[in-house]
């Protein structure tokens, strides 16, 4: 083991999906393949000894005062494509929203260098607000989607990337759909051996991803086939979906099949302790039992679920049930690329959902109780719980996890946080942080221990 970085800071990381830990002047010591070998305390033996030679050998680097680490952000349900549409037709109804703006958007990308030129972006802005690993949608397209993968692993960003499969020639559009679903099922298996190749050679990590858009866009016939491509790749590829979104995505499993959309996916051996549900809001206590039982991620999507999913999840539940849950932006029915923003959103959601929003119904029958996120709670949705879910060794800043980590300036010139006194406490810094800060206070980044960020 050599040491190639020592880094001395205080900061923010989550212990639990309640406690957060503030560390005061920890020295991080980094080994050459970016992964944490010691985080030692100023009081321990080897502090001054192991600085002294980071110095010496010109691997120290000090976080200026005012300045806090917290843990790379990790949101696991982007729709890479829709960056190029984000922030229109959200005061549409969701059907009008995909046919106008979403499927002629994610139709261009079988032009290589128009998918260049929007992942590459991207990606630069979402490692520029902390994000340093993502799940991420791209189109029906494999070589268009192969590019998000080459520009995430390009960029340094950690990702795992998914071509999206559609082929149900009654549910989609003619000009943006797969072929068939045995071109669906090949074109996929094409891309995962290609990612796969690809991550051979990254540092970071690029992981393949089967990617049925959800059960109302796909055929049994590949439903089926996905489900035997994750059956086949298992050690190295990951699922993702849409699970019980919206009343109607809900009910549409039941009208097709008579069960769940959750209870189908794992009969098609698509829903397993590798797969990403997004939005998962109306899962049954049955469903829960299965996410429990697979360990299958149900991916918050907050700010999206506002706009189209009708119905706040109860999180608090989720958590309390012991369910694996992570935190999605959902560019661009989520709008904001940053997870601060979904962080923020959690916990107004959730305080909506507790409180209840009919001001007709008398207070203490409009809301569900014990429903409130906390700010520690929404931080742990986007680094910990994350790195959980996946079963990676990132999310933390601890010894044995990756150095992927954000410095946030607290007192930068135009946009300085409200820090007026040397003995704020530090909690209260962090609230302030995960409520105040925007994209200027992020000045560095690393993923796996590269500096990919340097504002």
């Amino acid at each position: 083991m050599t040491i190639t970085l020592a880094i001395e800071g205080s900061g923010f990381t989550s212990r639990t999906h309640d406690e957060v830990h503030y560390f005061d002047h920890s020295l991080f010591l980094i080994d050459e393949h970016g992964v944490i070998q010691s985080v030692l305390e100023p009081d321990d033996e080897r502090y001054d000894t192991e600085k002294t030679q980071a110095r010496e050998s010109g691997n120290y680097r000090a976080i200026a005062e005012g300045s806090y680490l917290l843990p790379g952000f990790i949101d696991l349900h982007v729709h890479a494509p829709q960056w190029a549409q984000d922030g229109t037709g959200l005061d549409e109804p969701l059907e009008v929203w995909l046919g106008k703006y979403t499927f002629p958007t994610e139709s261009k990308f079988a032009d290589e260098t128009f998918a260049h030129k929007v992942y590459g972006d991207l990606v630069g802005r979402m490692l520029s607000t902390g994000t340093t690993t993502a799940a991420y949608y791209a189109t029906v397209h494999r070589k268009g989607s192969f590019v998000l993968a080459q520009e995430a692993n390009r960029l340094g960003q950690r990702a795992l990337v998914g071509k999206v499969v559609m082929d149900d020639r009654q549910a989609n559009p003619d000009y943006y759909r797969d072929a068939s679903a045995q071109s669906a099922i090949e074109e996929t298996e094409r891309f995962i051996n290609d990612v796969a190749e690809l991550n051979r050679h990254s540092v970071q990590g690029v992981y393949p991803v089967i990617t049925p858009r959800f059960i109302p866009s796909c055929t049994d016939e590949a439903l089926r086939g996905l489900g035997e491509l994750a059956e086949k790749y298992k050690t190295y590829a990951y699922i993702q979906t849409h699970c019980s979104e919206s009343d109607w995505e809900h009910g549409y499993a039941y009208e097709r099949y008579g069960h769940s959309d959750t209870h189908m996916l794992r009969e098609f051996g698509l829903f397993t302790s590798r797969s990403i549900l997004a939005h998962s809001v109306y899962p049954s206590e049955e469903d829960m039992r299965v996410f429990v039982e697979t360990g299958a991620i149900a991916v918050h999507c907050p700010l999206s679920n506002a706009f189209f999913a009708g119905a706040v999840a109860p999180i608090r539940r989720y958590l309390a049930a012991n369910m694996h849950v992570a935190m999605g932006s959902d560019i661009s029915g989520g709008y904001n690329p940053d997870l601060y923003g979904a962080i923020r959103q959690a916990v107004t959601s959730s305080r909506m959902l507790e409180t209840g929003v009919n001001r007709d119904m008398a207070a203490g029958e409009r809301g569900m109780k014990n429903s409130a996120l906390t700010l520690n709670n929404a931080f742990y949705l986007a680094t910990a719980g994350g790195g959980e879910s996946l079963g990676l060794p990132i999310g933390r800043l601890e010894a044995g996890y990756a150095w992927d980590a954000q410095v946030v300036d607290t007192t930068f010139p135009s946009a300085r946080l409200p820090i007026f006194e040397s003995n704020e406490p530090a909690s209260d810094i962090f609230q302030k942080i995960l409520n105040l800060a925007v994209p200027e206070n992020i000045r560095t980044v690393w993923v796996q221990g590269r500096e990919v960020v340097s504002k």
